[in-house]
């Protein structure tokens, strides 16, 4: 399984990005992390899906700015980032899981993890 980013570059702060992951193969979860440089990886957004259901889950600190989105038809999942702030700027990692209760994991158990995007919001 390989999962690759897109999306990331500079951007002044209000402004808006999309992040991208697309996968090489079937998951059911897939979720993006975000690192800044010494702070600790944080979980920034998820969705699950299976069983005829869609679950997503945001990180308090991007609730009501970003929005996690997927197209099964292009096996990709995006990151609709709005309001971007500079405490934004970190890479962006978008990690997948395959295993049916993936949901019940926590993010950073899961299997798969891409290279990272870059983002860079200035004030």
């Amino acid at each position: 399984m390989q999962l690759v980013e897109s999306g990331g570059c500079a951007v002044q702060a209000e402004g808006s990005l999309r992040l991208s992951c697309g996968a090489s193969g079937d998951t059911y979860c897939r979720g993006w992390f975000r690192q800044a440089p010494g702070k600790e990886r944080e979980r920034v957004a998820g969705i699950y899906s299976g069983s005829g259901r869609t679950l997503t889950f945001y990180a308090s600190s991007v609730k009501g700015r970003f929005t996690i989105s997927q197209d099964n038809a292009k096996n990709t999942v995006y990151l609709q980032m709005n309001s971007l702030k500079p405490e934004d700027t970190a890479m962006y990692y978008c990690a997948a899981d395959s295993r049916r209760d993936c949901h019940l994991m926590p993010l950073s158990k899961y299997d798969y993890w891409g290279q990272g995007t870059q983002v860079t919001v200035s004030s």
